[in-house]
């Protein structure tokens, strides 16, 4: 169970990663691309980070793939200097999850867990962050697994491909 500061904590971060999904869709701040990552910087507030968008997604109702209009799905590792952000390992899956609900991230056979709040999700620790970080500079592909607010179970394979060097340059961009 999250506690009641930890969930306050979270929100406010998941407005902050808002900001940079919002600011992606329409930034030209696009400042390198590695394979399948890409690296943001934004200068008010300093924040900068590497996102992805899936290489695959799988929809699933009742054990039957189904088509269904999802918005942005994106991988993120974000760093904010100011609010001491570094290395936070975010996810939105482009619809509200099921309430309590939590995602499945899957890396070379690591599981980690993933708290949500509205279409959001992320790590419950630093700690956590740190350990998924490191898998995912270690692995081939993350896959996420979520349940949407309508009860369908989706899949979303990220490609690791670049992702290494992506948050590198994100982080040394915002030391």
């Amino acid at each position: 169970m999250v506690s009641r500061f930890a969930r306050g904590v979270a929100v406010a971060l998941a407005a902050m990663v808002a900001t940079a999904a919002a600011a992606q869709e329409t930034s030209t701040n696009q400042v390198a691309a590695k394979t399948a990552w890409s690296v943001f910087e934004d200068s008010d507030p300093r924040e900068c980070w590497a996102v992805s968008a899936p290489t695959e997604t799988v929809n699933t109702k009742d054990g039957r793939v189904v088509a269904v209009r999802r918005g942005d799905i994106l991988l993120m590792t974000f760093f904010r200097p100011g609010a001491g952000v570094q290395g936070q390992i975010t996810f939105t899956g482009g619809y509200p999850f099921a309430g309590g609900s939590t995602v499945n991230m899957n890396i070379g056979g690591s599981e980690f867990e993933l708290f949500t709040e509205g279409e959001w999700a992320w790590p419950a620790s630093t700690a956590d962050d740190a350990k998924i970080l490191a898998a995912m500079k270690r692995g081939a592909e993350a896959v996420l697994s979520a349940r949407s607010s309508r009860g369908t179970i989706t899949k979303d394979s990220f490609s690791l491909s670049g992702y290494t060097a992506a948050v590198e340059e994100a982080e040394k961009r915002c030391k």
